[in-house]
């Protein structure tokens, strides 16, 4: 009985915490330059002089945790799975966005 109850609350826990978890979408920044539109090599060199990456999603800027994630991926559309909190995003994934759905989105 024990074993089947720890087992339904760890469920319950994993389950419970995957809801909480949000997928935006949006281009990877540096935080000097923020919204503004610009290519892979300005927020490569702007986080070698020490910014941070973010994200940009419908003209708001989120700062994310996970800064090792975001390496090779300044200027690109990605996909973020993590909890928001205000302007912030704990980072649980990141993947490249596939053009086509961001399209069929747009």
């Amino acid at each position: 009985m024990y074993k089947k109850l720890m087992i339904l609350t760890g469920a319950m826990l994993m389950f419970g915490t995957m809801a909480w978890a949000k997928v935006i979408t949006g281009k990877v920044s540096d935080s000097k330059c923020g919204a503004a539109k610009h290519d892979a090599a300005c927020v490569a060199k702007c986080v070698a002089a020490g910014e941070k990456y973010v994200l940009v999603s419908h003209g708001k800027v989120y700062q994310l945790d996970a800064q090792d994630k975001f390496a090779d991926m300044g200027g690109k559309m990605v996909k973020v799975t993590g909890t928001v909190k205000g302007d912030s995003i704990t980072v649980a994934s990141v993947s490249e966005a596939s053009m086509s759905k961001m399209k069929s989105k747009m």
